[in-house]
């Protein structure tokens, strides 16, 4: 399937679309490229906001996008593999082990598989600006993102067993 197919498939059923990526053995190249395409599209959707955030106080919006680029494609894929090392670690340690992969597959699919919802944020921060309706829907995103998150280490879970 193709990954736009599968993200829609998460929002119906995230066990599925775990069950379909988790088997074929470990692939880092597969991993990687899941975070460093989440982490591409959530820069992207931070242009229409930092653009608000530029023309309102009156700043050049290239500092701005700069700093954000070097935040989502540098720092950010780092953070996240550490944040899957640390819950590999806490699920051993609470006696429900799962492969490292697994880990890193269920945290940033989790993280694609939202990334729509992020750029219908950034639309929102870009128009409306923050309010009510721009932390509804990162509230939204929030909520759809540790949902995925939890199929995918429940998946991953039942795979080790």
């Amino acid at each position: 399937m193709s990954i736009i197919r599968d993200i829609l498939a998460t929002y119906r059923g995230p066990r599925a679309v775990f069950a379909r990526r988790l088997p074929g053995g470990p692939r880092e190249d597969r991993a990687l490229a899941l975070i460093m395409a989440a982490c591409g599209v959530i820069f992207v959707a931070q242009w229409p906001k930092l653009s608000r955030q530029a023309h309102l106080q009156e700043i050049e919006l290239n500092p701005l996008l700069g700093s954000q680029l070097f935040l989502w494609i540098f720092i950010m894929p780092l953070f996240f593999y550490v944040i899957s090392m640390l819950v590999q670690l806490v699920m051993k340690l609470i006696g429900k082990p799962i492969s490292g992969y697994s880990s890193r597959v269920a945290l940033f699919w989790s993280i694609l598989a939202t990334t729509p919802i992020a750029l219908f944020r950034g639309l929102v921060g870009g128009f409306i600006g923050a309010g009510t309706v721009y932390d509804g829907v990162g509230l939204i995103a929030f909520t759809c993102f540790f949902w995925f998150w939890y199929a995918g280490l429940d998946m991953a879970r039942k795979e080790a067993a």
